[in-house]
């Protein structure tokens, strides 16, 4: 939905037009889901299924009606998914797992439902760190904004760190340790927290959890 003062999708307005970057669009990847059960393999569906994903992560932000939202489930899945197809498309002999793995996320991702860190498959990785790093770094660049608007020397330091590490993970391309990929995941989710519930235990954690890092 863009907004109805400027037509955005992704407005940063100021004075009195309230931020917000986030649209209230919903996945839905029933469509792709059915045309699998008629396709001999994943790739035959990746590229419609691919655009519903970029689509509906272009149009997801971290702030509306100048309200800070979490980084939730649903935007972390359908991002896990597009790089997720995105890599068995480009592989020459997929293998069992990685298709399983696949038909798993896309089974669950318009629910939020993410697979835990056991059963990602190795060579889905780095897929899985690199979205998640680009949903963070929409995440630090909304939080930035927002910030200039409520300003908090602490939290800002906060996501300074945050930003250092997102950055770094989308430099080797995601190629970190899932542990690492969901530290930074509740990091911001304690960022968020500690912002919009006052939880200073919420700051203290995310700045520990991202000082673990190094």
């Amino acid at each position: 939905m863009a907004c109805p003062d400027c037509g955005s999708l992704r407005s940063v307005g100021t004075g009195d037009r309230e931020r917000h970057t986030d649209s209230p669009v919903a996945l839905d990847l029933s469509e792709h889901r059915n045309a699998l059960d008629g396709a001999a393999d994943v790739g035959d569906v990746a590229e419609g299924l691919k655009s519903t994903l970029r689509d509906y992560v272009r149009q997801r932000g971290f702030v509306r009606g100048g309200d800070l939202r979490p980084v939730d489930d649903e935007v972390l899945a359908a991002a896990e998914l597009l790089h997720a197809v995105d890599v068995y498309d480009r592989t020459r002999e997929p293998t069992d797992e990685t298709r399983l793995y696949v038909l798993s996320l896309l089974r669950g991702a318009d629910d939020g439902d993410r697979p835990d860190t056991d059963s990602v498959p190795s060579g889905m990785t780095a897929a899985r760190g690199l979205a998640y790093a680009e949903v963070l770094d929409g995440f630090c660049s909304d939080l930035g904004a927002w910030l200039e608007a409520h300003p908090d020397p602490t939290a800002r330091s906060v996501r300074e760190s945050l930003q250092t590490r997102v950055s770094r993970v989308d430099a080797v391309y995601g190629d970190v340790p899932l542990s690492e990929s969901e530290s930074l995941v509740r990091a911001a989710r304690e960022l968020v927290t500690y912002l919009t519930e006052g939880d200073e235990a919420a700051l203290s954690t995310a700045r520990d959890r991202l000082s673990r890092l190094g």
